[in-house]
C-alpha cells in the first residue's frame, strides 16, 4: 500500500467513532468478559511489574483487572510521554498515587518512581488477523516494546468490532503476543490469531 499513513488515519477516525457508539450495556458486558480473561488467563501478571493505560474515548477500562492482579502481588505502572520521539517512561501507580494531567489530557503519575515493566496491557484502536495493532499514530508503544530488554509480554485489548483484515504493518510495527477481546484470548502465531481457552492460556502464562 503506497499511502498507508492516510489509510490508517481514516481507519483511526472510523474505528474510534465506532467504539464511541457502543451502548453502555454492550460496553459493560464486553468489558466484563475482557476483565475475566485478563484475571484468569494470565496468572504470571500477579507476580510481575505490569504497565497498563488510563482509558479514554470509549476504550476498555483495564483498572478493575489491574486492581485484581495488584491485590495479588503485581506492581502496577502507567506510561508517561517525556519526549514525543522516544519510548514511554513507566511510573509506579497505586490507587492513592498522586496524579497529574499529562499529554493528550490523560492522567499520569505525578513523579512516582520510574520502573521497567515486564508486561504491558496495550490499548488498540484496531487490530488485524496477524496480531498487529492500529494505535493512535505516535508509535509510542512500538518504540517502547523495541527498547526494553528483555521484551515485555505484550497483551493488546480491544472489542471485536474493531478487528480489521490487515493494518498493513510496516517494518517498525511490533505484533502483540496475545490479544484479548470479549470473544476470548487469542494467541498470536505466525499463521495468525488462534483463539485459545482461558485454561490453556493460564498454563502457558503460569506463575514462574
Amino acid at each position: 500500500m503506497h499511502n498507508w499513513r492516510e489509510w490508517r488515519k481514516h481507519q483511526r477516525a472510523a474505528l474510534t467513532m465506532r467504539r464511541e457508539l457502543i451502548s453502555e450495556d454492550e460496553h459493560r458486558c464486553w468489558s466484563m468478559a475482557i476483565t475475566r480473561s485478563l484475571e484468569q488467563g494470565f496468572p504470571v501478571l500477579q507476580k510481575s511489574l505490569v504497565g497498563f493505560y488510563w482509558p479514554h474515548r470509549g476504550e476498555y477500562n483495564p483498572r478493575p483487572a489491574m486492581d485484581y492482579i495488584g491485590e495479588r502481588g503485581a506492581t502496577l505502572a502507567l506510561p508517561e510521554i517525556e519526549n514525543k520521539h522516544e519510548a514511554l517512561r513507566f511510573r509506579k501507580w497505586w490507587r492513592e498515587a498522586p496524579m497529574k494531567i499529562g499529554v493528550y489530557d490523560i492522567p499520569v503519575p505525578d513523579n512516582t518512581d520510574p520502573v521497567r515493566v515486564e508486561a504491558v496491557i496495550i490499548p488498540m484502536i484496531g487490530f488485524d488477523q496477524l496480531g498487529f495493532r492500529l494505535g493512535y499514530g505516535g508509535g509510542y508503544f512500538d518504540r517502547t516494546l523495541a527498547a526494553i530488554e528483555p521484551k515485555p509480554l505484550a497483551i493488546g485489548v480491544a472489542f471485536e468490532i474493531l478487528r480489521l483484515d490487515s493494518v498493513h504493518p510496516q517494518p517498525h510495527d511490533i505484533p502483540m503476543d496475545f490479544i484479548v477481546t470479549e470473544a476470548g484470548i487469542y494467541r498470536v502465531a505466525l499463521t495468525g490469531l488462534e483463539l485459545i481457552a482461558i485454561e490453556e492460556c493460564a498454563r502457558e502464562n503460569a506463575l514462574k
